[in-house]
């Protein structure tokens, strides 16, 4: 039997299958992505993340 999944288990699993498809994206293009670290905006190689 399945457990249903709470409407905030479902945002969670949206947005970490959402992040995937974005690093997978940039990784593809070679383009950096924007990461918060340190209190500031910074790019970073999709390789490294």
């Amino acid at each position: 039997m399945k457990k249903r999944l709470s409407m905030q288990d479902k945002a969670e699993v949206a947005m970490k299958v959402a992040v995937r498809k974005v690093v997978e994206e940039h990784k593809k293009t070679g383009r950096p992505l924007a990461i918060w670290k340190n209190g500031r905006a910074v790019n970073v190689s999709a390789d490294k993340v």
